[in-house]
């Protein structure tokens, strides 16, 4: 049977920084759009208090978190346990995409490895944290995080990033605005 957490205490925060994969699901207001359901793997998760989580957001082919973020704040992020004893852990908030632009994105950009370059960081204060089961989660063995994205990140550059996200991070699928600061950078 699941468990409702006030808050996330240090077993939760333990298990969170355990686990090589999460995801993080958004979905925009207009029930005609499209939900959200992305995987995040590497070192990009920080756990800033017992109601204040956040991720590093690297550069990728669609901004529709940003942009589902932008509009209702809405986020849930869920964590399986693949080892070890079952378990799904799911943490349900109200999100903020911190730019690079930002004071606070250069503050909070040094909780986490200084490569590779990121397009945000997303600030999730903690609403609803709830575990279950996950017996039918199956088993997996980590063998390792993957190398492409970082050497993407590194071939393409800085300025390469800027115009990538120009392209194709500036709108969701549904036509909202995602990454839109890239202007206003110095």
């Amino acid at each position: 049977m699941g468990k409702l957490y006030d808050q996330i205490d240090a077993s939760l925060q333990s298990f969170f920084e355990e686990q090589r994969l999460f995801f993080v699901a958004t979905a925009p207001i207009d029930a005609d759009g499209h939900i959200n359901l992305s995987p995040k793997g590497l070192d990009t998760f920080r756990v800033l208090g017992p109601s204040k989580v956040a991720y590093l957001d690297y550069v990728g082919s669609g901004a529709e978190t940003i942009a589902h973020l932008k509009q209702n704040r809405r986020i849930v992020m869920m964590w399986c346990a693949f080892q070890g004893p079952p378990r799904i852990v799911r943490v349900h908030g109200h999100g903020e995409v911190v730019a690079p632009p930002d004071a606070e994105y250069q503050r909070l950009r040094a909780l986490f490895p200084e490569t590779p370059e990121a397009r945000a960081i997303v600030v999730v204060s903690v609403q609803r944290v709830a575990d279950s089961c996950g017996f039918g989660v199956p088993l997996y063995e980590f063998q390792s995080q993957r190398t492409q994205l970082p050497a993407w990140v590194d071939r393409k550059g800085a300025d390469g990033l800027k115009d990538y996200q120009a392209k194709k991070n500036a709108g969701s699928i549904d036509g909202l605005p995602a990454v839109t600061w890239l202007d206003d950078e110095v």
